[in-house]
């Protein structure tokens, strides 16, 4: 299949990215959050976001692997400080994400995806893209990268898990890689910045999350590091972005929606 490559000349010329130090698009790596977590090493590395056309050590979470044909699929990472953070306020990083993911696919690609908590975009109760940040660097001002892995023009046949679906399998009004790229990074600076400008308060990210998290009253089964399995009605999401199930908060664990497919 003839697939387009990401236009770099386009995409770099986009308003709203003013945000970002340095913006690239490689054809092929082994892990775009590898590599930035890497440039992280130079204090002087920030607001940068690097795009594959292919990633052949792509991950997850728990190291799982994201793989994809070349040029079907939005493989970005961004690196950011976030100078002055409480260290327990970071797991809001890519909670933030998710709602920029949401938000700008809602207007560029005319879907209305939600969140699974923590970090999966749902599209019509299947999995369209995962988003996994990992700390590079601690220190008064942190350093983390958060990656996103979408499937955008994915045949049912080149779907890596039963659970998952594309933005063209679900009939998406527009999947032009490159502006969906440019909507993405481009909401994603607002919030990343929204959030610096109040001094890393979470209450407002915690409201827009809730409004877009399927998660929310229905029945899950959550199996947590350890070993230990809670099942129940997940009630919410509290200020630090933990999950309440049945009176508990979970803060880490693999969470499945128990009424339908993922």
């Amino acid at each position: 299949m003839n697939r387009a490559p990401i236009d770099v000349p386009r995409l770099r010329s986009s308003r709203g990215l003013s945000f970002y130090d340095r913006i690239d698009v490689v054809e092929s790596t082994g892990s775009t959050n590898a590599d930035l977590v890497a440039r992280a090493a130079d204090p002087s590395a920030d607001r940068q976001a690097l795009l594959a056309e292919e990633q052949v050590s792509g991950r997850g979470r728990h190291a799982r692997a994201w793989v994809s044909p070349p040029r079907a699929q939005i493989s970005l990472s961004i690196l950011v400080r976030l100078p002055g953070i409480d260290p327990e306020a970071l797991g809001w990083l890519p909670l933030l994400t998710g709602i920029a993911v949401v938000d700008a696919l809602r207007g560029a690609a005319g879907v209305a995806p939600e969140l699974k908590w923590p970090n999966d975009v749902l599209l019509d109760g299947r999995k369209l893209a995962g988003i996994l940040a990992e700390v590079a660097a601690t220190g008064i001002a942190p350093a983390v990268v958060v990656g996103i892995g979408m499937n955008v023009d994915l045949g049912e046949s080149e779907l890596p898990v039963a659970h998952a679906t594309s933005l063209s399998l679900a009939g998406a009004q527009h999947i032009d890689r490159t502006a969906l790229v440019a909507a993405i990074l481009t909401e994603f600076a607002r919030r990343f910045a929204a959030w610096e400008r109040s001094g890393w308060d979470s209450a407002e990210l915690a409201a827009d999350y809730r409004e877009r998290c399927a998660t929310i009253g229905v029945d899950v089964r959550a199996e947590l590091p350890g070993g230990k399995v809670i099942t129940g009605v997940a009630t919410g999401i509290d200020d630090t972005g933990r999950l309440l199930i049945g009176g508990e908060a979970v803060s880490a664990g693999d969470v499945s929606h128990l009424r339908g497919q993922y």
